[in-house]
């Protein structure tokens, strides 16, 4: 069986949900944000496709300003009701790009990250998801959404290697853009990498 790994040539970035009236009820908001713009601008850097999928714009709000002053130009936003970011927008998106791999970010773990990643896998993408940014408003609901989605098929990450996985090379010339986004990022203030030291108990 193939190990997963994340490559310029494969992957797909989705950002999912990380809106203004959302993000000051989320645990460790201002990092969770902050990682997933720096996300955006390696995604950007290293030529991936982004998509971003935003909740109900009239009453969450837009994305952040973290995020969103560091998307390309043109950068495609989603708007849902449905909790999964998988809606046929999404679909159509990544079917196009041809990248059978997906690193996802965003809000929140144990709703719109989980049914996302539950339906991305069950529709055949290999998903990766970067851990310290992916966040809930309810501390104790993280643990166990990362428990599932580990065991439906999902690879952990964290920005910081996902950043150094994908340039994979430090002759590349794109690792001077990657550089400083990894020396600024930012690690969550729950406990271990996941929510909870306990994980793997």
């Amino acid at each position: 069986m193939p190990i997963p790994r994340l490559r310029t040539d494969a992957c797909s970035l989705l950002v999912i949900d990380v809106q203004e009236r959302l993000l000051p009820t989320i645990t460790d908001g201002e990092a969770i944000a902050h990682n997933c713009g720096l996300l955006a601008a390696g995604a950007a850097a290293l030529g991936l496709p982004i998509l971003v999928t935003e909740q109900y714009v009239k009453g969450l709000g837009p994305t952040v300003s973290p995020i969103a002053d560091r998307l390309p130009s043109g950068t495609p936003r989603v708007e849902k009701t449905r909790f999964s970011g998988v809606v046929p927008e999404t679909e159509r998106f990544l079917r196009e790009h041809r990248r059978p791999t997906v690193l996802v970010c965003g809000v929140e773990a144990h709703v719109c990250v989980l049914q996302t990643t539950l339906d991305l896998l069950a529709r055949g993408w290999s998903v990766f998801l970067a851990t310290d940014a992916i966040s809930s408003g309810q501390a104790d609901q993280i643990s166990p959404a990362f428990a599932r989605m580990h065991a439906a098929g999902a690879t952990f990450t964290g920005t910081l290697g996902a950043l150094y996985e994908l340039v994979g090379d430090a002759s590349d010339p794109r690792f001077k853009s990657i550089l400083p986004l990894a020396k600024s990022v930012r690690s969550p203030g729950r406990l271990g990498p996941v929510g909870g030291r306990d994980f793997f108990r």
